[in-house]
Parts: structure tokens; C-alpha cells; sequence
């Protein structure tokens, strides 16, 4: 058995995609139209995951609601402190900076995508 994306769906997806494709450097790998809505998938440089957002052609009047059972997406960044120019740059800010996870040099940090899904960021330390 092989994992193949995790979809969510989203309430602007000019914005959604303008967000993972130049912060999270993700590819639009194909799109599909079904009977009421556009399916975006987007995999990362590697090609190890992907993503499908999902835009209705009609939603629920206040949006979606992201509950309290997802958590987050999780990719690893080679450096924060490049990332943290880039997201700067593109206007984005962090929910939570970047701070020394284990005290050996991780760092991680957490940033919102434009419908409030968060994001984790990992840069590893490299032994």
C-alpha cells in the first residue's frame, strides 16, 4: 500500500495556490474538473508528497470549518533563516518563529496557509 496525497479544500484558490507554490515551492502536477469543483494537485520538489486542493463551486456561507481533528502539513527547509527571508519577502509571517526543538540544533517553526491550515517547518540538524 502506498500513501498518495491528503486533500483540503479551500475558499480562495488563486490564493492557495499563489501560497504553496511560492512559499512551500510545491508544483501543480495536474488538475481535474469534476461536477462541482476544480481538484489542484501539487506535489513538493522531491515528489514524495502531494497535496489536493479541493475548491467547491459552492461552499458553506462562513467558509470551512478546519476542526479539531487535523493538526498540521509538515516539510522540512534546509534553512530557516533563508525561508524566513523568503516569507518576508512574499509578505507571510510565522504563527509561531522558529525555535530550538530538542536542543541539539533542530528548529522548527509554524506558518498558516491562506485558509488557516497550519504548517510546519523542520530544518534538521545534519550530523
Amino acid at each position: 500500500m502506498k500513501f498518495l496525497h491528503s486533500m483540503i479544500r479551500v475558499k480562495d484558490l488563486e490564493k492557495s495556490l499563489d501560497f504553496y507554490t511560492k512559499v512551500l515551492d510545491m508544483s501543480i502536477d495536474s488538475k481535474m474538473r469534476l461536477d462541482d469543483c476544480w481538484l489542484y494537485f501539487l506535489s513538493d520538489k522531491e515528489k514524495t508528497c502531494q497535496i489536493e486542493l479541493t475548491y467547491n463551486d459552492e461552499m458553506p456561507a462562513n467558509g470551512y470549518e478546519i476542526g479539531t481533528g487535523f493538526g498540521h502539513f509538515a516539510f522540512e527547509v534546509d534553512s530557516l533563516s533563508n525561508f524566513t527571508t523568503k516569507l518576508n519577502k512574499l509578505g507571510y509571517d510565522y504563527l509561531y518563529s522558529p525555535f530550538d526543538l530538542n536542543g541539539k540544533g533542530s528548529m522548527i517553526a509554524f506558518i498558516q496557509d491562506p485558509d488557516g491550515y497550519e504548517i510546519e517547518l523542520i530544518e534538521k540538524v545534519v550530523s
